[in-house]
């Protein structure tokens, strides 16, 4: 024989509080102190042991940078991959010089780790002094090309 259970809201049709206890505490968000972080200001007391867990609830945390960063290549990576750079087109070798323009690549900056084994000649926007040193060593050239920024570039137009 099957049981067929009443359902519950038909056991609260005569029930005055519907399973919600007291009638005021189904009326809205008022009786927990409001909806969400409500009541959670410097003199909210309900909420308080929670916002004291979240360091990051008053004030400002943080910073973030302005400056974007600069993409950095090593002379070592670039003597280590210049004759695969010459295969895919990417820099160009005569007569045993490779002349390298690093903004092409995508790089900003060269650094000066690793040995330098051959002659570069290279164009780019920033050099370090050991860098430097190791490609001229070997006879390279390095051409610098000054970076314009929207600010240097401000400056240059109220000078004129």
């Amino acid at each position: 024989m099957v049981i067929h259970k009443r359902k519950k809201n038909i056991r609260q049709r005569a029930g005055t509080t519907h399973g919600f206890g007291s009638m005021k505490k189904n009326r809205g968000a008022g009786h927990r102190g409001g909806r969400g972080n409500a009541g959670t200001g410097k003199r909210g007391d309900a909420k308080k042991p929670s916002i004291w867990k979240n360091d990051k609830y008053f004030g400002k945390n943080g910073f973030h940078s302005l400056r974007t960063p600069l993409k950095a290549i090593s002379v070592r990576m670039i003597d280590d991959n210049a004759d695969s750079w010459v295969k895919k087109g990417l820099i160009t070798e005569k007569g045993g010089i490779y002349t390298i323009d690093l903004k092409k690549l995508g790089y900003d900056k060269l650094l000066g780790t690793g040995q330098v084994t051959k002659k570069l000649n290279i164009t780019l926007s920033s050099i370090t002094s050991k860098a430097e040193e190791k490609v001229t060593a070997l006879g390279g050239s390095i051409t610098v090309i000054a970076v314009k920024t929207p600010k240097t570039a401000e400056v240059t137009e109220k000078s004129k």
